[in-house]
């Protein structure tokens, strides 16, 4: 079975599109998206990212079966929620969903920092040598 880094490498290949256009687009570099095409799970907004530049719905590549195995990376994402009380006031809460336990909190903290610090990183090196 194909890992999400060779699922998406596939994609890209039939997609027509040149890597130079994508990482362009994405602001990274050729050899980060190599490595990311080694990589057997990827960051869902990366995946996404990279749908909307060569017009691909990855969720049909990604099924049910490859999620169990190859889960996607998903950042916890924080949902307003209005509430409207008795008295017709309404007021504002956040819903965080639940994770079900600290190690994979921890985790995908530590994985949002290292996702930051990559790209504050490629933001440096693009400062300093100037896209190519």
């Amino acid at each position: 079975m194909s890992h999400q880094g060779e699922i998406l490498q596939e994609v890209i290949k039939n997609s027509g599109i040149s890597i130079t256009r994508i990482v362009d687009e994405l602001g990274i570099t050729r050899p980060t998206i190599y490595r990311k095409f080694k990589d057997e799970t990827l960051d869902y907004n990366f995946v996404k990212r990279i749908g909307e530049i060569i017009g691909h719905d990855f969720s049909q590549d990604f099924t049910s079966l490859h999620q169990v195995v190859l889960p996607f990376s998903v950042t916890p994402v924080s949902h307003g929620v209005s509430v409207m009380s008795d008295k017709g006031v309404t007021h504002k809460s956040t819903v965080t969903p639940m994770i079900e336990s600290d190690s994979l909190k921890q985790l995908m903290q530590l994985q949002q920092k290292y996702i930051a610090l990559l790209e504050a990183y490629n933001e440096l090196l693009l400062k300093v040598y100037g896209p190519k």
